[in-house]
Parts: structure tokens; sequence; C-alpha cells
């Protein structure tokens, strides 16, 4: 059954239009509410985080409702990143947690996103059960059996514990200079206060929320000002996060900005060299860079590649035994010590492969030589399916006779937008603009 309401990555909109209303999360809620307790009684409690946008107000009340009303009992943890709404989930016991975050998207938008009680996000199944729920309705519980909700004022240290508990003790960050930019987002106070508990020295940017201003100029998505102060300030490394924290991009003390791709062959090298990579193996999407792939065929690795979104790379990771993956958008999960994309813990990971080799970031951002790749979105509006022409299906078609031994192309629908997403990668940059320029021009003929 096609879904209406899940993406890739929870249920996500602009806020007060469909489906990210009060009204809607009050029903998801519920619905979340009665799949999880199922027998009946009041021993069940869920976690809530959020990251700092305004409407997350509105959500958290709401979604608040709609538990109780099915006999949850509801833990709110105010700002927290999504991240320690996954360890939270399953320290504090837990059978549900919930993030309410758009991660990189502007304020205007907000989402909702689900863990199960093992700490890692719910499966496609779960969340079409759940769907089928909000669409049929819940039967609430009998009043004395409605559920009760406090704030929890130690999430975030809970957090930021584990996440120093992740360094080896003799490999101390005292003397290096770190620019962290916590894009206004959740992660605002915990990541500047663990980096400083840690021995750092921490300059933070966007760590300034006001509701409005998340992704707005400065984190993963936007590097600039993080560049502009890493320059400034003449500091060793720059780590910058996305507004929920589960996303990161590193920047070397000359100013140049490293992704997930980078980030994760660093790793993947460092941890095969010391027997710490389960399975020889680094699970990446489809949207990892070809030069990682060839970068791994050269260490005597593999890459085992998943349909976008950090949940299918869980997914795969799980199946096959793996414990290190991510995507090229800055979401490196490790699961040695989270159950999701933690933008912080890849960062203090960066930091040890500073300490331990001695080398300076530049000379640890670019493990290997990128193949060219280019990416546009096309936005399309509400019932159109640019896709399905005739006229576009043949210009890919042409398209991936072109690329043939030369390159690879990618065409998707975002799941967390509406944007179709062409992307290709080839060595010729006039063919590679050629091919991503004509397919865009056909995608927006036909919208």
């Amino acid at each position: 059954m096609p879904r209406k309401l899940f993406g890739t990555d929870g249920v996500r909109g602009t806020s007060n239009v469909h489906p990210m209303t009060a009204e809607m999360a009050l029903r998801i809620g519920a619905a979340v509410g009665r799949y999880f307790r199922n027998d009946g009684t009041n021993e069940h409690r869920v976690v809530i985080g959020k990251d700092t946008r305004l409407s997350g107000y509105m959500f958290e009340n709401a979604l608040t409702a709609g538990l109780t009303s099915t006999g949850m009992n509801v833990l709110l943890l105010g700002p927290v990143p999504t991240p320690a709404v996954g360890l939270l989930t399953t320290s504090m016991r837990a059978d549900l947690g919930v993030m309410i975050s758009a991660s990189h998207n502007p304020a205007i938008d907000n989402g909702i996103k689900f863990f199960g009680p093992d700490g890692f996000k719910l499966s496609d199944d779960a969340e079409t059960q759940i769907e089928a729920l909000v669409e049929s309705g819940v039967t609430a519980a009998i009043s004395e059996n409605i559920g009760r909700a406090k704030r929890v004022d130690d999430g975030r240290f809970r957090y930021i514990e584990r996440v120093k508990s992740s360094l080896p003790k003799d490999v101390p960050l005292r003397g290096i200079k770190v620019v962290i930019d916590c894009s206004n987002g959740a992660a605002y106070r915990a990541a500047p206060e663990a980096l400083w508990e840690l021995g750092a020295e921490v300059i933070p940017v966007g760590v300034s929320p006001d509701g409005l201003n998340i992704n707005q100029g400065c984190g993963s998505t936007n590097t600039r000002a993080a560049v502009e102060t890493v320059i400034a300030h003449g500091a060793d490394v720059g780590i910058c996060l996305d507004g929920d924290a589960d996303r990161v991009m590193i920047i070397d003390e000359k100013g140049q900005v490293a992704d997930g791709d980078q980030i994760m062959a660093l790793l993947a090298s460092r941890w095969a060299a010391s027997g710490r990579l389960k399975g020889g193996k680094l699970v990446a999407t489809v949207m990892s860079n070809l030069g990682l792939e060839r970068f791994l065929e050269g260490q005597g690795l593999g890459l085992e590649r998943t349909a976008v979104g950090d949940r299918y790379v869980v997914e795969a990771m799980r199946k096959g035994g793996f414990n290190l993956g991510g995507e090229q958008s800055g979401h490196i999960v490790m699961t040695d010590y989270a159950t999701t994309g933690d933008g912080l813990l890849a960062g203090l990971q960066f930091l040890v492969a500073m300490v331990e080799t001695g080398k300076p970031a530049s000379e640890l951002t670019r493990v290997f030589e990128t193949v060219p790749q280019l990416l546009k979105n096309v936005r399309y509006g509400s019932g159109q399916t640019p896709l399905e022409t005739a006229s576009v299906k043949s210009a890919i078609a042409d398209a991936e006779a072109r690329l043939v031994g030369k390159g690879r192309l990618l065409i998707r629908k975002s799941g967390t937008e509406p944007l179709v997403r062409v992307m290709a990668e080839c060595e010729d940059d006039g063919l590679l603009m050629q091919v991503v320029d004509g397919i865009v021009a056909e995608i927006e003929a036909a919208l």
C-alpha cells in the first residue's frame, strides 16, 4: 500500500500545512500510542525530543495529547539532538522515541521521526501500520488509564556523557582549537559543552536559536560562516552540524570542506587497519561518490549501496553485521556507539584521528580523489508526475546511453521535499553538464 504520510525519514512538511498540522500530529500521536501500547497496561512510556523550531512547541503539545489519550506516559526532553532520542529511548526503557525536527530544512518546515524500543528508526512496515491507524482512527483509553507527561531535565547531560565516553581515555583534546557550528539547532548547548569538557578550545557558531533561524546561514548545509570563523581564529578544525545534529561536515584549517564520503573513507581505512571494521565493508547510499567506491576497492574493502536515507543504511548495516555506514550528506552511522547518524560523534572520531596521527585536518579530509559529480534539483507541484512523461523518460534513456563506461546517472524523487533530484558522475565535465542540464530542461518543460 503506498504511503501518504511517511517519507524516507518520518513525516515532514511545512508547518500548519497538511500533513504537518497540530490536528494531524495529535492523530499520529494517538495512532503510534495505540500501536505500541498494545497490552492495555499503563507501564508504557515514550520520550520526545525536539530541535529549536518555533513550531516545535505546537507539535510537542499535540503529540503529547495524542499519546497520553491512548495511555502512554510521556517524558519531554526539550531540545536535544536526534541521536540523543535514539540513545535515551533505550537507556530510559521507553517503548518509543519521537524526534520533532525537519533536520536541515528551513525553519518553516517541521517533521516527526520515530524510534522503536531498540533505539533504531521504525521499519517501513511499522510506519505503514501506523499510517493505517491514523486513517482508521483509534479508540482512546478509558479515563483512569490516560497517560501522564513530565519534563526530563537531564536528557542533554546523559547524551553528553555517552558521547564523551566514545573517546579513548588516552586521547586528550587539549590544545585543539575547534569551531563548532550548531546551526542554531538541537545541539546548540550539548555540542559546545561536550567539546569543552573534553579539553578542546571551543569557538561556537550558530548557538543563538530564536525559533526562526535554524539552518539559516549556518550549519552543515551552509558552511560559509564556519569557514570564515576557522580562518579568522586560526582554528585547527571546524565541525558543522545540521539542525538536529545527525549530520556533519568537517572544515580543515585552510577552510576546505569535507563531506560525508571523505569522513567515511577516513574512518573505514583507520578502522580496517586496526581490525575494527566489521565485515570489511562500508555501507553508503547510491549518492556516494564513485571515487569512494574506487578508494575502498584499492584498500581491499567493499562498499554496499542502499537507497537514500540513513534509515536504509542502518537496516543494511544491521542485516549484514556491519558497524560503519552513512551518507555523502553527512550522516555517519557508527553502531558501536549509536543507533543513528550522529554528527557530534563523527566529529569526535575525526578529532581522534588528528590526535593519533599528528596530522592536520587538511591531510585527513582528502582521502580520495572525487569523480566530478553534479546534482540539480527541480521542484514540482502537488499532483505533478514529471518522471512519468515520455519526453523525460526518453531524455533519461539517452543520458544513460551516453554515460555507459564513463560514469553513472541517478534520478530520484526526494523523500522529504517535493523535488526531483538529478545527479550524474563523469570524469568528462562537458558531458556531465550536458547530461544533467538536458534532463533538467526536459523535466522543467514537462512541468
